[in-house]
């Protein structure tokens, strides 16, 4: 199926050069050049484009009016910008409407896979709502107790980053939404930034602050009339993984990419769950009641209400906000490991072996899971030996 893009510019200088930089995929892409946001809403209400890539400054309709409207009136059309860096002002706009963020000048191959990498998520789920749904998505809810606390620092006069890191960081919605932009090539940053910590650091107050306080970019978790759903126990659940993740990649990679992936992964291999529980409560409660009903895994009745599960839905979110792969193929399959493509030790083995140890112990009076370990996929990664060293890893953590 031919993926049509639409790339939006007022500079014709700059239209004709990406229809040189991008003629190889004349025979893949249905490509549409619009001179300026008007000319691109009139494309846009004769035709449906698969990704719209905008210029931030642009007369009358400028690029973040642009994607807000496209937003909401084509919710699943792919939205990103390619802008230059001088424009953080706009951009900070743009942080709600758009899912990524990219430089001028642009690499053609960077164009080419952002492109081809955000579409190829659509496969991942079934149902088109729930595709509308997470391409709507702009912010994710975070517990009001952090939420507030962060406000307050921010709000402060002696704010400090590190204070500012530590509550970005134990918080889910709060850490996707900064690795989104910082691992954006807009900001000019390194590629590949997985420590909230670090991304803190990299962006800066003057990056941060308007981000909380103006561009709304993070939000507060209203309660939500899901029974058996907890935000506080969901944190809980993934700070404990994700501290067993990277204690299991420290033992099996030398590679400190590797470990901060395993981490941050295990911090977010359920923020699927959140997205499902703030966003449609009732289908979600019944996921719930089906799981406990008939005694089976949460992710199994998931699937059976949404036909698809929170792992599908976290990972088309955060492969839509460009986290690194690694991450999004660790939440993406930490129920399924051996659909993966993966032959070694990856994030994703130390994300799925440390969920499953944690889901072995009770959690504030929760029954604990008795999920069976997949030994093929183990001994596939020629790691079939290692479950029982893992698993005692994580009973030292426990004992006292």
């Amino acid at each position: 199926m031919t993926t049509k893009v639409l790339f939006v510019d007022d500079e014709i200088n700059v239209l004709s050069g990406l229809r040189r930089m991008l003629r190889n995929q004349r025979s893949v892409w249905e490509m549409h050049f619009a001179n300026g946001g008007v000319e691109a809403l009139e494309l846009l209400e004769k035709e449906t484009f698969d990704v719209i890539v905008s210029d931030m400054r642009m007369p009358i309709i400028d690029g973040a009016e642009l994607l807000t409207r496209v937003s909401q009136l084509y919710p699943n059309t792919v939205r990103l910008v390619l802008s230059g860096q001088s424009e953080h002002e706009k951009i900070l706009r743009a942080v709600g409407p758009a899912h990524q963020f990219m430089s001028k000048p642009c690499d053609p191959d960077s164009l080419i896979k952002t492109i081809e990498r955000a579409c190829g998520l659509r496969s991942q789920l079934q149902d088109d709502s729930l595709k509308d749904l997470i391409s709507q998505l702009s912010t994710l809810p975070s517990l009001p107790k952090i939420y507030r606390e962060l406000v307050a620092e921010l709000e402060s006069d002696d704010a400090s980053l590190n204070r500012i890191a530590q509550k970005i960081g134990s918080d889910i919605g709060m850490t996707a939404k900064v690795l989104q932009l910082v691992n954006s090539s807009f900001f000019g940053l390194p590629q590949h930034v997985s420590c909230p910590k670090h991304a803190v650091s990299l962006l800066g107050l003057n990056v941060i602050r308007p981000l909380v306080l103006t561009a709304n970019a993070f939000s507060q978790f209203q309660e939500s009339n899901v029974p058996g759903f907890s935000l506080d126990r969901l944190l809980e659940h993934s700070l404990a993984v994700a501290t067993t993740a990277k204690r299991i990649a420290e033992k099996e990679s030398n590679q400190a990419s590797t470990v901060d992936d395993s981490f941050i992964a295990g911090m977010l291999h359920d923020i699927g769950k959140l997205v499902l529980a703030a966003n449609l409560p009732t289908q979600y409660s019944e996921a719930i009641r089906i799981a406990k009903d008939e005694a089976i895994p949460l992710w199994q009745a998931e699937t059976r209400v949404f036909r698809s599960s929170h792992a599908e839905v976290g990972a088309h979110l955060l492969g839509l906000w460009g986290l690194p792969n690694p991450i999004v193929e660790a939440v993406a399959f930490h129920h399924r490991p051996a659909d993966s493509c993966s032959e070694c030790f990856t994030p994703l083995t130390a994300v799925y072996v440390a969920n499953l140890v944690r889901h072995s112990q009770p959690i504030d009076g929760d029954a604990a899971t008795d999920e069976m370990p997949d030994r093929q996929y183990l001994t596939m990664i020629k790691e079939g030996d290692r479950l029982e060293h893992w698993d005692s890893l994580f009973h030292m953590e426990l004992a006292p």
